[in-house]
């Protein structure tokens, strides 16, 4: 029982080290007319995936460029809120990949991306082997696929929370600026309505010029 539990234990250590080692996982802020642009060092016959998601500011869009080390574009898109691009390395080399903001004049952006490269290695050294693996083994690996659709789930949520935050925070600071404005119009009618209902009611002064004879 000590020995299933320490493997088991193992399987989930090893878990969270592959999901630091292989994904490229970031969230930064990109300026108002920047450009910001990442490389990845990947070898031939690779299969990638980047996956990226603008998070806060503006229309939530931003263009996304990827070439390969020769500079062919592999992907680009304009404007996009998210995305998601499949490939497979056809070269050895430095692929880039760049978001740029620079459509925009005055409105920053915070972007996610996640770019994963490669397949996860296998949980056992013999796990690709011809016979079937144990009964432990089988439920390791269960475990391993069921975490990384747990962390895949609760990135996304994290993402959304965070946008449904900043478009709340934004419409709040709408409102309270339109709220500001109503009450000063409001104050400036009354006072306008208070002066023409006192100049009704004002005696008017009337002078009497005596012509004399």
């Amino acid at each position: 029982m000590c020995g299933s539990l320490r493997l088991l234990l193992q399987v989930l250590w090893a878990q969270l080290l592959c999901g630091w080692v292989l994904g490229s996982e970031l969230t930064f802020e990109l300026p108002d007319n920047a450009k910001q642009c990442f490389y990845e060092d990947i070898i031939i016959g690779t299969k990638c995936t980047l996956e990226f998601q603008v998070v806060t500011g503006g229309h939530y869009d931003v263009d996304c460029r990827l070439e390969d080390p020769e500079g062919t574009t592999l992907y680009k898109e304009m404007k996009k809120q998210y995305d998601s691009f499949t490939f497979t390395a056809a070269k050895n080399g430095t692929y880039k990949f760049c978001f740029s903001n620079e459509f925009s004049t005055f409105t920053h952006k915070t972007v996610y991306f996640d770019f994963q490269v490669g397949d996860d290695p296998p949980l056992f050294p013999n796990e690709n082997r011809v016979t079937a693996l144990t009964q432990m083994e089988s439920a390791c690996v269960s475990i391993h696929e069921a975490l990384k659709s747990v962390i895949d789930y609760q990135t996304h949520f994290r993402l959304r929370e965070a946008q449904g935050r900043s478009r709340a925070e934004d419409l709040n600071t709408r409102v309270a600026f339109w709220s500001i404005g109503e009450a000063i119009i409001l104050l400036v009618v009354s006072i306008s309505q208070v002066v023409l209902l006192r100049s009704f009611f004002s005696d008017k002064k009337t002078t009497t010029t005596r012509v004399g004879s």
